[in-house]
């Protein structure tokens, strides 16, 4: 069997190369085992790897996600990847790509060549305490805030907000002492190269850093909204493979990240 297959850089750094998020993109002309989805995803070692799907709909898809060790209930980057995929392999006819997922339906506009606005649900998130495994393994000492976050990776998963971009920037965790605690880490601070910084490990996930993730800023926008007082937001996700995009928190539960997508390369994946 031959899939059709791209390699999609999600919310590249401005015009920086080598940057933003690769995310695979798979086409299926006929449902696949999930067996097989997983093992593609491990082949191709990726954080995401997305499967597009006919839906019956006029510009709409089903959408899947696989990390090389799970499947998730979101992924912004390679949602974002996957409407890049349809609109310039010209099968979206009108303003957006929509898809069917497991949060419910999202949608991505073409705002122009090459860069896209979507619409995704906010990820909840609760007042915590930051787990002692979690601050021994970032070692950055004690965070000034903790909040469990609602689970969309399978594993748990906290938000901890530092003080400085610095302290962000300067992050060599233990992914390893974080895979065995079981948990994710969303690790975010006021930021002086955009209104928002952040990283995102997800060892617990087959994930050990993400570059730039979509879906944890499904969090930190209507977060950092409410301790900004803005609802349009800057963020900029800075570990050694960096990305940027825009974040608007909407008052009615829903996000909208805007960012860029490029190319890497098109190909065939052969099983």
């Amino acid at each position: 069997m031959e899939l059709a297959y791209a390699e999609i850089h999600a919310f590249p750094d401005a015009d920086r190369p080598h940057s933003g998020n690769p995310a695979g993109v798979v086409w299926l002309d006929a449902p696949l085992a999930d067996a097989d989805l997983l093992g593609i995803a491990r082949s191709n070692n990726l954080s995401e790897t997305a499967y597009l799907s006919a839906s019956g709909e006029a510009d709409a898809w089903g959408l899947r996600w696989f990390t090389p060790e799970v499947e998730v209930d979101l992924c912004g980057h390679a949602t974002l990847a996957s409407a890049a995929f349809l609109f310039e392999g010209g099968h979206v006819t009108g303003p957006e790509a929509r898809f069917d997922t497991r949060s419910g339906r999202l949608s991505v506009t073409r705002l122009e060549p090459g860069r896209y606005a979507m619409d995704l649900p906010v990820i909840g998130w609760r007042a915590g305490e930051a787990a002692s495994e979690a601050v021994k393994a970032l070692g950055a000492g004690t965070p000034q805030a903790a909040f469990e976050v609602e689970r969309v990776h399978g594993a748990r998963y906290q938000m901890l907000v530092f003080e400085s971009e610095d302290q962000i920037a300067a992050l060599r965790p233990d992914t390893g002492a974080l895979k065995r605690a079981g948990i994710n880490v969303i690790a975010t601070a006021r930021g002086r190269s955009a209104d928002v910084v952040s990283r995102f490990f997800a060892p617990a996930s087959g994930v050990d850093e993400d570059p730039v993730t979509g879906s944890a800023h499904c969090t930190l926008a209507p977060y950092w909204a409410g301790v900004l007082g803005r609802g349009t937001l800057t963020a900029r996700q800075i570990g050694p493979r960096p990305g940027a995009l825009t974040l608007q928190a909407r008052p009615d539960g829903r996000v909208v990240l805007t960012g860029g997508a490029r190319r890497y390369l098109d190909g065939v994946i052969r099983i």
